[in-house]
């Protein structure tokens, strides 16, 4: 078949329109000069097998996808959400969220490469039209699934939603007013991102959310969720989401177990929070309706303020030194997780990634790539 050069240019064009990139940052980035690439948009000339390669790098995506009409990236997907959300994100955020997207293709191709790993996929089916139930049936049918018992509380909720087959990554975003957000892409899977600029215990809520719309709304390509300042209250499939979180973080059987909660000071209030790895938020509303305490205290137990130092991230142990600690969360800021970094070193010790396949889907440059093997107890065996 021949080459399409204008399936070529037309998908060029749309992706720098959707992450308003000129042609001047495109060639300052990948040495492909200006006049060849407005040859290139205006489909004049074939690219070659190389600038294929450069363009689909830059843009993060599947090289496939600018020469087939399969749908071998998420650009429909990112086209729609930023064209719906667009005041909202900010440039730097549609390039976290592509490469966000990216590592989540990259991490789809390890696992499916690796025979020793094991996944499990969790399908729920909703019945009914009571959307709150929804949630909370999920809730209890996925803890079943993973097998905790009713009075265990989750500690590592990004280990338990990995395990159903669910990407999950956390990038810090510049647009604070994002939560996080679920894309069904069309190679991973479902996909979600957490902003890591919130707080450790608010993105455990917000996986816990954005996985409910994995579940629960995975008939759309993307939901996006914000702070609560900002999400619409009658959206149903967001109060379904919450409560799909609140019962998986703080199952009311469970909730009602703990002695004397309706006579709890502030201090004993702040204990359990902090036992529990949530906010005084939703503690108080999860207290609520288990019937455990009333409106008074709700209200009076959400003006209470956690102290982040009481805050622990279960991806970043408590027992790393100082500067290993300082450059691990430099990393997760990044996206790049403790899971995935290991996943990336196996697969290359295992010969299914190159060393220098490695450096690209790590997202890092040639000169960090030591760096980061050692930091994470590991060594490159020879350099490709």
């Amino acid at each position: 078949m021949p080459f399409d050069t204008k399936m070529f240019s037309k998908k060029l064009k749309r992706y720098c329109k959707q992450f308003d990139v000129s042609f001047d940052e495109i060639s300052r980035d990948t040495g492909i000069g200006v006049e060849r690439l407005q040859a290139l948009a205006k489909a004049e000339s074939e690219p070659t097998g190389d600038e294929i390669l450069i363009l689909a790098d830059f843009f993060k995506c599947d090289f496939k996808f600018f020469i087939s009409n399969e749908k071998l990236a998420p650009f429909e997907q990112t086209e729609s959400l930023f064209r719906i959300h667009g005041e909202t994100l900010t440039k730097d955020d549609k390039w976290a969220i592509q490469e966000f997207l990216f590592l989540c293709e990259c991490q789809e191709f390890l696992l499916s490469n690796n025979p020793e790993i094991k996944r499990r996929t969790f399908t729920f089916q909703k019945s009914g039209k009571i959307f709150k139930r929804h949630g909370q049936e999920a809730s209890s049918t996925l803890r079943r699934y993973i097998e905790y018992p009713f009075n265990q509380v989750p500690i590592d909720l990004y280990s338990d939603f990995r395990k159903i087959g669910i990407h999950i990554f956390r990038r810090k975003l510049g647009q604070s007013a994002l939560s996080g957000l679920f894309i069904k892409h069309p190679i991973a899977g479902k996909c979600v991102l957490v902003n890591y600029d919130e707080d450790v215990f608010r993105q455990r809520f917000t996986v816990a959310h954005e996985v409910a719309h994995a579940i629960l709304d995975d008939d759309k390509d993307f939901v996006v969720s914000f702070v609560r300042t900002k999400w619409d209250k009658n959206d149903l499939s967001e109060i379904r989401a919450n409560n799909f979180a609140s019962h998986y973080l703080l199952p009311p059987e469970f909730l009602r177990t703990i002695p004397d909660s309706n006579t709890w000071d502030d201090e004993k209030f702040v204990d359990w929070a902090v036992k529990l790895r949530v906010n005084s938020e939703p503690l108080a509303y999860a207290l609520k309706d288990a019937g455990l305490i009333d409106d008074q205290q709700v209200s009076n137990y959400t003006k209470i303020k956690i102290s982040s130092d009481k805050k622990e991230d279960p991806e970043l142990s408590q027992n790393l030194s100082p500067k290993v600690r300082e450059r691990k969360e430099e990393f997760l800021k990044r996206g790049l997780s403790d899971f995935y970094v290991r996943l990336c070193f196996d697969s290359y010790y295992n010969g299914i990634i190159t060393a220098g396949r490695l450096v690209e889907i790590l997202l890092v440059h040639e000169t960090e790539i030591h760096e980061i093997a050692e930091l994470y107890g590991r060594r490159l065996i020879y350099v490709d």
